[in-house]
């Protein structure tokens, strides 16, 4: 099989193309070469998707069997792509996101919930990150109609991870001490390790399949409890899990999602965050190895060389910032003692 990913050599697209060359596939990236260097055995063109030449040079290194496009996230741009290379490969993969399904999270989704309104011509000012990947989902189905595969994932975690979630939480853990953990232990947590939904990509392309997946891990294939006490094994055990609840963290203001990473209360907007239906894509073989496994992965590869600096190193265009300041640790949990004494 000859595979190009459009990206390739950070996380998802370096996962993608590590797991194509392990089946012995053909690879090529394209990408502009600035963040990091292209897995070892691939032949990498070097160009800007937004630039015309760019594209009609990368369409010339074809055929593909397959293109799998891990860095849409404009309409119009994604449209110049599928143009460019729509006489090139037979599949196009796109990796969309749940985002696309407004009823998420508020509520649960799966294929048949409504998409956001979009359009495949529109441009980065056009809407909100849902919202335009949604129009590059139409871009894609528009230029390679029934040749299409959408992958909508929930929260990703794994090795390379430079979201700043889970490697937050292991970095605030081999920091040891008393550590706040937000909500309740028993909430179930729904997450896809990078590794499983390449290898679903690539199984589905092998099958010649088409059409859309929401992938996000099986049900309930964690609890909150068991991803942070994970965490704190895989760091030497240093740190002490000090629950709060979501009344004293939503009292002190505490950011949803990104002051301490992925927490949300269960009650509101964010109640049906972690009950997405991945029932289709496991009816077509989706496999999810255990989350403890993916941790400890990421663990390894975090505290190995250089890891750290991958994670948390500024890039091109910046990082958002994550996680709470000591000093708001340290009164989340002067609240909770005192919310416990009384």
């Amino acid at each position: 099989m000859r595979l190009l990913v459009i990206g390739g050599s950070v996380f998802l697209g370096r996962t993608f193309v590590q797991e194509a060359l392990r089946r012995g596939w053909e690879v090529t990236t394209f990408n502009r070469g600035r963040t990091q260097s292209d897995p070892e055995g691939v032949h990498a063109v070097r160009g800007d998707r937004e630039n015309e030449a760019d594209l009609a040079r990368l369409a010339e290194a074809g055929p593909w069997d397959a293109i799998v496009d891990v860095c849409g996230y404009v309409p119009r741009v994604v449209g110049a792509s599928v143009k460019a290379l729509a006489g090139s490969a037979s599949t196009y993969l796109f990796i969309s996101s749940i985002n696309a399904r407004p009823g998420w999270p508020a509520e649960p989704v799966d294929e048949t919930s409504p998409r956001h309104e979009s359009s495949p011509d529109a441009g980065p000012d056009d809407g909100d990150y849902g919202k335009l990947k949604v129009g590059c989902e139409m871009a894609v189905e528009q230029g390679f109609p029934g040749r299409t595969l959408i992958v909508e994932p929930g929260l990703i975690i794994g090795p390379h991870d430079r979201a700043r979630r889970l490697t937050w939480w292991l970095r605030r853990a081999a920091e040891g001490g008393r550590m706040v953990a937000p909500g309740s232990p028993e909430r179930e947590v729904q997450l896809i390790d990078a590794r499983d939904l390449a290898i679903f990509g690539l199984d589905r392309i092998e099958a010649e399949d088409s059409g859309d997946y929401l992938v996000s891990g099986t049900p309930a294939n964690t609890t909150w409890g068991e991803f942070l006490g994970a965490c704190v094994a895989e760091t030497g055990g240093k740190a002490e899990l000090v629950w709060v609840d979501d009344a004293v963290l939503t009292e002190h203001e505490v950011a949803v999602w990104t002051e301490l990473p992925l927490w949300s209360p269960e009650k509101g907007d964010l109640s049906a965050v972690w009950k997405p239906s991945s029932a289709k894509a496991v009816a077509a073989g989706l496999r999810c190895r255990p989350v403890a496994e993916s941790i400890h992965d990421t663990a390894t590869w975090l505290f190995g060389e250089e890891g750290l600096d991958e994670a948390f190193g500024e890039t091109r265009t910046g990082r958002e910032a994550r996680g709470i300041t000591p000093e708001r640790e340290r009164a989340l949990l002067a609240a909770a003692d005192a919310a416990q004494a009384g």
